[in-house]
């Protein structure tokens, strides 16, 4: 071992300068800019205001139509009734219904054994007329 003289000191790693940032005087301000941020920032409403008539409508003396298409268990169409062959003159009958000044209202019942590529294809050829007032009755029977 080496003998240090006396009034000398070894100079240690402390004596040099310190190299590293002090980070905590940013990160104090970070957070202080992140509260005034989340503080200014204006609350987000989830809703959509909308600008709803007021008063009640006055009564309609007129009664829609109800035009009535079944689906039985063997996936034949009844028009009111009246079983359809093809879906040839469903289409031709759904032309002539959505070219009426006032559409009537379209119950289609499909009967739950019935297959859903006839059903689908009904309201398939609904929309591609132009029917809009349509819609599925007796739904219920679906729920198990």
């Amino acid at each position: 071992m080496r003998k240090e003289k006396p009034g000398r000191r070894r100079s240690a790693p402390s004596d040099e300068p310190m190299m590293d940032i002090n980070t905590t005087p940013l990160i104090d301000v970070m957070l202080v800019l992140l509260i005034m941020l989340i503080i200014t920032i204006p609350i987000q409403l989830h809703a959509v205001n909308l600008n709803m008539p007021t008063g009640n409508p006055p009564p309609s003396d007129f009664k829609p139509e109800v035009l009535r298409i079944d689906v039985d268990e063997r996936s034949n169409v009844l028009w009111n009734g009246e079983v359809i062959a093809d879906r040839a003159e469903v289409e031709r009958r759904f032309e002539v219904v959505a070219a009426q000044a006032v559409q009537p209202e379209v119950h289609l019942r499909p009967d739950k054994r019935a297959r859903y590529e006839t059903v689908a294809g009904l309201m398939a050829a609904a929309q591609r007329t132009g029917l809009t007032k349509l819609g599925i009755v007796g739904s219920e029977q679906f729920i198990p």
